[in-house]
């Protein structure tokens, strides 16, 4: 195993973060919620919301309105070093966990899918594992997102050119857990 970095953001989804249909859908980060733990299981992630107990990510199928009926994309993670990349192409607007993904982590080099062979292991600080996340794909880039980001209608030539930088895994890869398990800020990630 290869040490990569330190979870430094969880959060959930509440609802959908993309609305409208098609084309006009538009893209709102609001229903993202920060919280210091996630409960991982194969069925997706759950969100410990301090006052509030624990609370389900949309892409959990035991959402009401899960975006994960396959169980294909339960659990999402982004790197820092993706998030100033962006921040440097988009601007400001781009906030530290902005694109939705479960877990943040601080890096010092970015990643493509290659870089991270497998999936990835989790362990709290003491070095126990807490869980094993196999990778299954890249977070696709779309258009609703893109223009969101851009703060503005995309023009065809536009979208293209950005979608093709957001694309190979700069929006985040996809997992699906090995393990079941809890997991909370401050954990360390290893590639497997």
């Amino acid at each position: 195993m290869r040490p990569i970095g330190t979870i430094v953001l969880l959060q959930i989804q509440r609802s959908p973060l993309k609305t409208g249909d098609k084309p006009q859908r538009a893209y709102d980060p609001a229903p993202i919620l920060r919280v210091p733990q996630l409960a991982i299981g194969a069925d997706g992630v759950y969100g410990l919301a301090p006052g509030q107990g624990w609370i389900v990510d949309i892409h959990h199928r035991a959402h009401p309105d899960s975006r994960n009926h396959d169980g294909g994309h339960g659990v999402s993670v982004g790197f820092t070093t993706h998030y100033e990349a962006m921040r440097e192409r988009f601007g400001s607007r781009i906030e530290l966990g902005c694109a939705g993904e479960s877990i943040i982590v601080e890096a010092t080099s970015r990643f493509a899918i290659d870089d991270l062979g497998t999936g990835i292991a989790i362990f709290a600080p003491d070095g126990s594992e807490r869980i094993r996340l196999t990778l299954l794909d890249v977070a696709h880039p779309c258009k609703p997102f893109t223009g969101w980001a851009l703060g503005r209608t995309v023009e065809s030539d536009v979208l293209k050119s950005n979608l093709q930088f957001l694309e190979g895994g700069m929006r985040g890869f996809l997992l699906g857990a090995e393990t079941s398990g809890t997991v909370s800020v401050g954990d360390r990630v290893a590639v497997l």
